[in-house]
C-alpha cells in the first residue's frame, strides 16, 4: 500500500521574475515561493514529507496541450533583449517573461508531472507540487494571466496517456476562473472539472460568460464541466464547504476519480488582495481532507496563485499538514452560507441535474430571485470569517496597511488553531480475540478505575452494571474515552456488549467534564433513549425503523432502509449529517455501531473517516459485540492505514433520498448549511 507525501520544490523556479513596472502583473512575485518553503520549514513539515526531484518537461509532454506556434514563442525568450520581452509579453493578457521564464515554466510542468509519478506509482499516497509560474489559465496557442504552461492540464494528459486513466478530477480552487483548463478539456468527458471563481455577474477578471454555473460542457462534454460563480466578495470557510458538500463531492463520487489534481490558488485566502474573500487557511485543510476520500488517496494538490504571502505560506502548510494525515484544526466562524452562495450553488446543482444521477431524485430548481446583483458592498461584512477587521483591499494592490492587518490576524489566528498532536493516533479497547484484527499501530487500552466508573454510573440503573460483562464493557469504554478527551490519542475504538448503554454513559461522562458539545451518530437499533441537554449533545439516529418526529434540533432519526444492491450511504452523509455536524461545530465526535445496522460497512466507513474533519479529529468509535465482523474495516480510517473506497457509486433508493430530502428541508433554519440543498420556500426567497 502506498504511503507517505512526496514534496516537489526547486529555489530555481523563484528566477521568474518581472524587470519593468507593471501594476497588474507585479504581485507574482519570486518570495510567493520562497516564502511557502521557508514556512514549511518553520512548521517541521518538510523533514516528514518524502522529497521527490524536479526535471524539466519535454517539449512532447508540453505539446500535448500547447501547439508548437506557442511553443516556439516561448522558446525564443531566454534569447530576447528586456524590450524583447516586454513586446512579447504585451501579445498576452497579463503576462510577463524573462530569460529564464522558459526554463522555470519547463521546471514546473516537470515539477508537476514528477508528482503524478511519485503518486500514480505508489511511491507516495499523495504529494503537493510548489511550482511557478503557475498554470490554469494558460491556453493552446497563448500564455495568460501570470501563466505560461498550463501544468495541471498537461498532468491530466499526461496521466491519461501514461497510465491509462479514463476519469481524472480536477479540483480548481484559486479565486479567478481557470478558463484555460476548462477550453481544454471543454468536450472530454473523461476529465470532470470543478472551479469557483469570483465572478461578480460578469464583471470580474476574466469576465467570461463561460464562467457562469450554466457552462456545463460542450458535446460529450456536457456535464463534466462545474462552475461556481461567487457574485460578491468576502466568501468565507462556511461557503466554501457548502460548495463541495452540495456540489462537488456528490458528483465527484459518482464520476468515481482514478486521480485527483489541485489547481490551489490561495488567493480565495483571506486577506488577498486579487480575491478579497475571507477564508482562514485552516479552511483549506477541511477542503484537501475532503478531496482525500476520492480517487482511492490518489490526490495532487499544485500551487497556482496567492498573492498575500502570509495567508498564501499558512495556507499551503495547512494543506500540506492534511495531506501527511494530521488532526484537522476547527474551523472558524459560523457555519452559514450567505444568500448569494446559496444562491449559486442551488443554480449550479439545477443546470447538473440531468446529468448526474445523485441529482435525479432532488427538489432543484434555479433561484434566479435571490440574485445579488447589483453587488452591494456592505454585504461583505455578512460572510467575513473571522476577519471582520479586513475591509476589502482595492483588486490586485497589495495595499500596505491592509497586507499588514492581515499579517497580524494570521499570527493571532495562527496560534489559536495550533494544537500538539499526539504521538499515538489510535487507542482500542476489545477482547483479547480481537486483538489480532487489528494493526500494530494502534495502543490497547487498560481499564480505568473501578472506583470513578461507580461515581459515573450512579445515574443509572443498577441492575444493568451488576453483570461483569457489562461492567467490563463500559470500564473499558471510559478507559478509550478518557484517553481522547486528555488528548493523549487522537480517536479511539471500543467493543461492547451494549452499545447503547454505553453511549449513554459516554455522553455523562462528557457531561461531568464539561465537554460544551458533543455529536453522536447512532447507526442501528437503540434500545434507551438517551437524555440530552439542548445543545450539549447533538444526537443523530439513523436506522431502518419509522422516523420518530423530534421537537428539537438536537435530536434527529434519519430513516435509512438497507439496500443489498448498492450498499451506499452518500445522499445522507453528504446531503445531511455532514453539513450539519459542520454547523454544529463539535469539541467532541461519538460513533456508535449498534445492532440491525441498516447501513453497511461502506458507509459507516464513509461516515468515520469523514467526521474526522471536525472535533480537532477527536472521534470515539464503539461497536456493539454483535457486529464486530465490521472491526478490521472500522479501525482503517482511524489509523489512517486506509485507501478509502466506498464502493461503486449507484443512486440511492429513492425513499432514502426522499428522508434526506425532508429532513433538510424540516432543519434548514437551524442548521444553515443545509439551505444549499434544502426547498427554498417562497416567503424565504
Amino acid at each position: 500500500m502506498a504511503s507517505g507525501t512526496a514534496l516537489v520544490y526547486d529555489n530555481e523556479m523563484t528566477s521568474h521574475k518581472l524587470l519593468w513596472d507593471d501594476p497588474i502583473c507585479d504581485i507574482e512575485v519570486p518570495e510567493r515561493l520562497s516564502s511557502c518553503y521557508e514556512r514549511l520549514k518553520c512548521y517541521n513539515l518538510v523533514e516528514r514529507c518524502i522529497s521527490v526531484p524536479v526535471r524539466e518537461g519535454t517539449e512532447e509532454e508540453i505539446m500535448l496541450v500547447h501547439s508548437l506556434d506557442y511553443l516556439e514563442i516561448v522558446k525564443r525568450t531566454p534569447k530576447m533583449t528586456e524590450e524583447e520581452l516586454r513586446k512579447t509579453s504585451a501579445d498576452y493578457e497579463s503576462v510577463y517573461f524573462h530569460l529564464m521564464t522558459y526554463r522555470c515554466a519547463k521546471l514546473a510542468v516537470g515539477a508537476t508531472l514528477e508528482l503524478v509519478d511519485a503518486v500514480m506509482s505508489g511511491k507516495s499516497q499523495n504529494g503537493m507540487a510548489l511550482i511557478r509560474p503557475p498554470g490554469h489559465h494558460s491556453q493552446r496557442n497563448a500564455a495568460n494571466g501570470f501563466c505560461i504552461f498550463n501544468n495541471v492540464a498537461i498532468a491530466a494528459k499526461y496521466a491519461k496517456r501514461k497510465y491509462g486513466l479514463q476519469r481524472i478530477l480536477i479540483v480548481d480552487w484559486d479565486v479567478h476562473h481557470g478558463q484555460g483548463i476548462q477550453y481544454i478539456f471543454d468536450e472530454d468527458p473523461s476529465v470532470l472539472y470543478f472551479s469557483w471563481h469570483r465572478f461578480e455577474h460578469q464583471q470580474y477578471w476574466p469576465s467570461l460568460s463561460e464562467s457562469n454555473y450554466d457552462a456545463a460542457g460542450q458535446g460529450k462534454g456536457r456535464g463534466f464541466n462545474i462552475n461556481v460563480p461567487w457574485n460578491k466578495i468576502g466568501m468565507g470557510n462556511s461557503d466554501y464547504v457548502a460548495a463541495f458538500l452540495h456540489v462537488l463531492l456528490p458528483l465527484a463520487f459518482e464520476f468515481d476519480p482514478e486521480l485527483v489534481l489541485v489547481s490551489a490558488g490561495y488567493d480565495s485566502g483571506i486577506g488577498d488582495p486579487e480575491g478579497q474573500m475571507s477564508a482562514t487557511p485552516e479552511c483549506f485543510a477541511h477542503l484537501t481532507h475532503l478531496l482525500m476520500h476520492l480517487a482511492k488517496g490518489k490526490l495532487c494538490v499544485v500551487l497556482e496563485g496567492g498573492y498575500h504571502l502570509r495567508s498564501l505560506s499558512e495556507s499551503v502548510c495547512m494543506t500540506l499538514k492534511t495531506l501527511l494525515g494530521d488532526p484537522l484544526p476547527r474551523l472558524s466562524g459560523e457555519m452559514a452560507p450567505c444568500l448569494s452562495a446559496v444562491e449559486s450553488i442551488h443554480n449550479v446543482r439545477a443546470v447538473h441535474k440531468p446529468h448526474w444521477e445523485c441529482l435525479m431524485f432532488e427538489d432543484t430548481v434555479p433561484l434566479l430571485d435571490l440574485s445579488t446583483s447589483p453587488y452591494q458592498m456592505g454585504e461583505a461584512k455578512s460572510t467575513q470569517t473571522g476577519a471582520q477587521l479586513l475591509p476589502p483591499q482595492e483588486s490586485g494592490k497589495a495595499n500596505s496597511a491592509e497586507a499588514i492587518k492581515t499579517d497580524r490576524f494570521l499570527e493571532l489566528h495562527m496560534k489559536k488553531i495550533a494544537f500538539p498532536i499526539p504521538r499515538i493516533k489510535t487507542t482500542v479497547a476489545v477482547d483479547e480475540k480481537e486483538r489480532c484484527l487489528l494493526p500494530p499501530s494502534v495502543q490497547v487500552e487498560k481499564a480505568t478505575d473501578p472506583k470513578e466508573l461507580k461515581a459515573i454510573l450512579s445515574g443509572f440503573d443498577a441492575e444493568l452494571v451488576k453483570e461483569e460483562k457489562v461492567f467490563n464493557s463500559l470500564v473499558n469504554m471510559l478507559a478509550v474515552l478518557d484517553k481522547i478527551i486528555k488528548k493523549e490519542v487522537t480517536n479511539g475504538l471500543a467493543v461492547s456488549s451494549v452499545a447503547s448503554l454505553s453511549s449513554a454513559v459516554a455522553l455523562k461522562h462528557c457531561h461531568n467534564l464539561k465537554i460544551q458539545k458533543v455529536l453522536c451518530v447512532f447507526v442501528g437499533d437503540m434500545d434507551m433513549k438517551i437524555d440530552l441537554d439542548d445543545g450539549e449533545v447533538l444526537l443523530i439516529n439513523v436506522d431502518a425503523n419509522p422516523p420518530t418526529k423530534s421537537d428539537t434540533k438536537y435530536n434527529i432519526s434519519v430513516n435509512w432502509k438497507k439496500d443489498v444492491e448498492t450498499n451506499n450511504f452518500f445522499s445522507a452523509a453528504l446531503g445531511f449529517i455532514l453539513p450539519v455536524a459542520y454547523s454544529y461545530q463539535p469539541d467532541l465526535t461519538v460513533i456508535v455501531v449498534g445492532p440491525k445496522q441498516s447501513v453497511g460497512k461502506n458507509g459507516i466507513t464513509l461516515l468515520i473517516s469523514l467526521l474526522q474533519g471536525l472535533a480537532q479529529s477527536h472521534i470515539l468509535t464503539l461497536i456493539q459485540d454483535t457486529e464486530v465482523k465490521l472491526l478490521q474495516d472500522i479501525i482503517k480510517p482511524l489509523t489512517g492505514d486506509f485507501i478509502p473506497y466506498f464502493g461503486t457509486y449507484a443512486p440511492d433508493l429513492k425513499e432514502n433520498v426522499q428522508r434526506t430530502l425532508e429532513l433538510r428541508e424540516q432543519f434548514q433554519q437551524e442548521w444553515k448549511l443545509l439551505q444549499c440543498s434544502a426547498k427554498v420556500s417562497t416567503a424565504e426567497r
